[in-house]
């Protein structure tokens, strides 16, 4: 079996200016409970996941603070460290105990394209419950999508300094490759990149209980007036269904289920094209990918890459 000293995507942290509204939407609407706050701060959790938070966010100009990843044991995250030091990744911090909400032992680098990387072991847990049958909330966070400008160069960066593998890749007819679905563990994939104008978020994918509860979630959030920007349908790379929407501060974010679980050890990344309606909706339930449709995903510039979050 493939080990890895990356165990699994905990967390993603937001900067966003409408602060207050963000959170009304993800406590209110999306199905995430505010497990503790200070001022600016709010950290969200998932009823189904014994993370102590799955998302956090923060009041200021809007970007992405980091995307926080769990390590097995506390001599992982010195033997992570190292061995990333030893490449020459720069540093946010040296590992040591962290302060934050769910504390924890880890430490914090830039990635090749300057966005903040979190990883951590021992932090606290919270106790995990069953969602309940068509409970149209979130179990846990389940990806995180990053645009970039150089697609080779960044996924490349996760796969030699993090052990991440490349499950599928979707291309174009004449085999440029245009999005990237790498993961740390069996499920198939925990980040993906995608080939885009500037550096930014590109979507956080949010897991249901099952088919039931998505398509009740994805409901649910129609009726709360926010925009349903693409599905719902089913993806090809990942077999996940999806449904997007746009969060009031522009982010797009989505409601998934029954994201494929792999063979780790055995198997084979595919290579989909993109003219195939089927690559991009099974179904043939949403609406036809377009560059209307994927514009919305290259959301703002990031400009907090190089520059870590004051928390």
């Amino acid at each position: 079996m493939t080990e890895r000293l990356v165990s699994h995507l905990r967390y993603a942290a937001l900067a966003v200016p409408n602060f207050e509204q963000e959170r009304d939407f993800f406590t209110r609407h999306w199905g995430l409970t505010e497990v503790h706050a200070e001022s600016g701060l709010s950290y969200l959790a998932a009823e189904g996941s014994s993370e102590p938070f799955i998302l956090r966010l923060r009041e200021d100009d809007k970007r992405i603070d980091l995307a926080g990843f769990g390590v097995a044991r506390r001599e992982d995250v010195d033997t992570l460290a190292a061995k990333l030091r030893a490449e020459g990744v720069a540093f946010v911090h040296e590992p040591r105990e962290l302060s934050g909400f769910g504390g924890g032992y880890g430490f914090r680098v830039f990635d090749g394209d300057g966005r903040v990387l979190e990883f951590a072991s021992g932090y606290q847990t919270r106790e995990a419950r069953k969602i309940r049958e068509r409970e149209p909330i979130p179990a846990k966070l389940s990806h995180m999508v990053f645009n970039t400008q150089d697609l080779n160069r960044t996924a490349q960066w996760y796969v030699e300094h993090l052990d991440f593998t490349i499950s599928d890749s979707l291309v174009r007819p004449d085999g440029l490759e245009i999005m990237h679905f790498l993961r740390c563990n069996a499920n198939h994939h925990s980040i993906a990149v995608a080939m885009g104008p500037h550096h930014s978020l590109h979507h956080l994918s949010f897991e249901m209980r099952g088919i039931e509860e998505w398509m009740r979630g994805a409901g649910k959030i129609l009726r709360s007036g926010a925009r349903m920007i693409w599905g719902p349908g089913r993806h090809n790379a990942g077999d996940n269904t999806f449904a997007y929407f746009l969060d009031p501060a522009g982010n797009t974010i989505e409601y998934t289920t029954e994201l494929a679980i792999v063979d780790d050890d055995n198997w084979v990344p595919h290579q989909h094209d993109i003219t195939h309606l089927s690559t991009q909706d099974q179904w043939g339930t949403a609406q036809e990918m377009s560059e209307l449709v994927a514009r919305e995903s290259f959301n703002d510039i990031d400009k907090g890459l190089f520059v870590a979050p004051p928390v």
